[in-house]
């Protein structure tokens, strides 16, 4: 997107949350785990730093992390970043951390992991003008595999159509007053809520998928830093 295009937009900013506690990575934080040695969430940050359409970010960082994602966003020239907060004890509780440090002008916000290291700017702003046009709108790719609805015995309870099915990315934006309505009106259960367009599908409200790439995937586990390295050299054409 055009820097002349973006008159007249919503000011739209970004939460990147950072706060997990990366269980599954060894005791390695994910977030600083260099990928083509180039950390995590330098290359998230980095993207939306990229984008036109985002005027300001802030993340939500691990206890004792503050100061290190700030010294990171200097390193690699993110000047966007506002503020860094400290997470709170779920997810959901980290993004409503980090959106009380949002700058005052923002209407939109675009909420994303910091472990997919991998997202491109364009489809941020795709995602962007989707949301601007409805009020909130998600990254998404068709599912591949079947997917089974199992029972707790570990039997089969059915197979959903294959079709009907996308695995849902970040970032995913919404208007920022309608989404936090919808939040306080979702009470205490919205907490344990890890993925943030329910505060809108929990009222009845639309939300729009937005084709994304399938190379923004989730670090996760420890093989996933050698499959985005490879993805990465695959994007540059370096394999």
């Amino acid at each position: 997107m055009e820097e002349s295009t973006l008159f007249g937009l919503p000011y739209l900013s970004a939460v990147i949350v950072a706060a997990g506690g990366s269980a599954r990575m060894g005791g390695e934080d994910k977030q600083f785990l260099p990928i083509l040695g180039i950390p995590v969430l330098a290359r998230s940050l980095m993207a939306f730093q990229a984008c036109p359409v985002v005027k300001a970010v802030v993340v939500a960082a691990r206890s004792g992390c503050e100061e290190k994602v700030r010294a990171l966003a200097g390193e690699y020239g993110v000047d966007k970043l506002t503020a860094v907060v400290c997470g709170g004890e779920t997810r959901a509780d980290s993004v409503m951390d980090a959106i009380a440090a949002l700058p005052e002008e923002t209407e939109f916000v675009a909420i994303h992991d910091g472990a997919r290291p991998l997202i491109r700017p364009e489809d941020i702003a795709r995602c962007a003008d989707d949301a601007f046009s409805c009020g909130g709108a998600v990254l998404g790719v068709p599912v591949s595999d079947t997917i089974k609805y199992v029972k707790k015995n570990g039997t089969v309870e059915y197979t959903p159509a294959r079709e009907k099915l996308v695995a849902v990315q970040t970032p995913q934006i919404f208007d920022l007053r309608v989404y936090l309505s919808e939040r306080r009106a979702a009470g205490d259960e919205a907490s344990a809520w890890t993925d943030d367009s329910r505060v809108f599908e929990n009222s009845g409200r639309r939300v729009t998928v937005t084709p994304g790439s399938r190379d923004n995937i989730k670090i996760t586990v420890p093989e996933d830093a050698a499959v985005a390295e490879a993805l990465l050299r695959l994007r540059e054409g370096r394999l």
